[in-house]
């Protein structure tokens, strides 16, 4: 009785042991698919993140490539065809994408032969100015003021090159013969010569010394 009791007693840790062993051998099975397939989805993962950064961060650069030139406080200088100087100034400027000569000025201001028999001074709130043709073209509020006049216009073309300048707009303003109001105006040679059309008026300053007359 002693001896079979031990028997009967001793086959239910066997049994127990058996279960847990077969437990872990499930487990060790189941870790030996889930593991390597774990793996490979983070392998997926991190390939994945790689390439979406990749592409997302091609139009950010293209569109940074695309940006204008920006320029503070740009300075532009020359000489015309009858060598007198020009600065040309600026608040801010931007170079046209399309046309790289092209570039675009907020508040410009020229100074054509400063400290000189034929200084002239132009100004106005915007402006374009083509490098390769000198041509500066100036809107807003244009002011045109030199040793013997001073004018208010709509818009200006001034041609460094030639040193002509021309304007459509009304104008006015005042010289050394009086008041003056025009539909468009035009200077030439060295400033000494200014044309004035359409409904032009003028108030004319008598001269303090009248002409002798003979």
């Amino acid at each position: 009785m002693t001896a079979s009791h031990a028997s009967i007693d001793a086959t239910p840790p066997r049994r127990a042991d058996f279960e847990r062993w077969r437990r872990r051998s499930k487990l060790i099975r189941l870790l030996r698919v889930l593991l390597p397939a774990l793996i490979a989805l983070i392998f997926l993962g991190l390939a994945g993140s790689v390439v979406w950064s990749t592409f997302s961060s091609q139009p950010q650069r293209a569109a940074s490539g695309d940006e204008p030139i920006r320029l503070i406080n740009p300075r532009f200088v020359g000489r015309d065809d009858k060598g007198r100087a020009f600065v040309l100034t600026a608040d801010s400027a931007i170079r046209d994408r399309n046309d790289y000569q092209r570039v675009l000025l907020k508040a410009p201001a020229l100074v054509l032969d400063e400290g000189g028999p034929d200084e002239m001074r132009l100004a106005g709130a915007e402006g374009v100015f083509h490098e390769a043709t000198g041509k500066l073209s100036l809107s807003g509020g244009v002011k045109l003021a030199d040793a013997k006049s001073a004018f208010d216009t709509a818009a200006s073309m001034f041609d460094t090159k030639t040193g002509e300048l021309v304007g459509s707009g009304p104008i006015q303003g005042a010289g050394d013969l009086g008041e003056i109001t025009a539909e468009s105006y035009g200077v030439y040679g060295k400033g000494d010569r200014m044309v004035f059309k359409g409904g032009v008026r003028a108030r004319l300053q008598p001269n303090q010394e009248q002409p002798k007359q003979e």
